[in-house]
């Protein structure tokens, strides 16, 4: 049985036996409700409801959305996103999702972080468009670490911030030091061709047929012109 026929008799067990709060308690995997067209792992989501597993990568349609449902937390993914499920949260490629959880459910957009500070109720949003990390605490507040720094956003306040701007100029400093690292190796390997036993054997022998051509055509007792 392949894996997409094993998600689709996994869901419908779930949805027959089990409410979504009791399959979600103590797993990495949840009930995925879509709303409009939705693919997993780029396989179009073949019903309304179906599970989702830690790992999975999720994308709505411009004008779909979905819902992600486990015990204690509810993420609505927003029309023309893509996230990945990790049990734990959220991460996004890119578009937007509102979370509400009790769970301490965090969000991940390029380096930036952002999880509520308690478990109390907590609602907010994260938007990724263009490098353009985008947050809001709806209800409660929010810890966000954006690759440098860490600090609190207060409920009701808003805020943005670049996806991995400090990372970006980092990895552009690693790429420049390599490309200078790769230009230096060429002399490197012009040395070992002069250094070679032929190139050698080649230099000894025309030093050797200059030395026997001066020593033949100077200080010879036998000349003729010799008195």
């Amino acid at each position: 049985m392949g894996r997409s026929g094993f998600r689709e008799m996994v869901s419908c067990v779930l949805l027959l036996l089990l409410p979504a709060s009791l399959f979600a308690a103590d797993s990495n995997a949840a009930m995925l409700y879509t709303n409009g067209t939705a693919w997993v792992n780029g396989a179009h989501v073949p019903r309304a409801s179906s599970a989702i597993f830690s790992g999975d990568l999720l994308q709505t349609r411009s004008d779909s959305v979905a819902n992600i449902n486990s015990a204690g937390s509810n993420i609505t993914v927003l029309a023309d996103s893509l996230v990945q499920f990790d049990g734990s949260g959220v991460k996004i490629e890119h578009g937007g999702v509102t979370v509400s959880t009790s769970k301490a459910i965090a969000t991940t957009a390029g380096d930036v972080k952002v999880a509520p500070v308690s478990s109390a109720w907590t609602e907010f949003n994260v938007t990724d468009v263009d490098g353009t990390v985008r947050i809001a605490a709806r209800k409660g507040d929010l810890t966000i670490f954006d690759g440098k720094d860490t600090f609190t956003l207060a409920q009701g306040q808003e805020t943005t911030r670049d996806e991995s701007s400090d990372q970006s100029d980092s990895n552009k400093d690693s790429k420049k030091k390599s490309k200078k690292r790769a230009a230096g190796a060429a002399p490197g390997a012009q040395g070992g061709i002069l250094n070679s036993p032929i190139a050698i054997g080649i230099g000894a022998g025309a030093i050797g047929a200059v030395a026997i051509y001066v020593l033949s055509h100077n200080d010879n007792p036998t000349s003729p012109s010799a008195p």
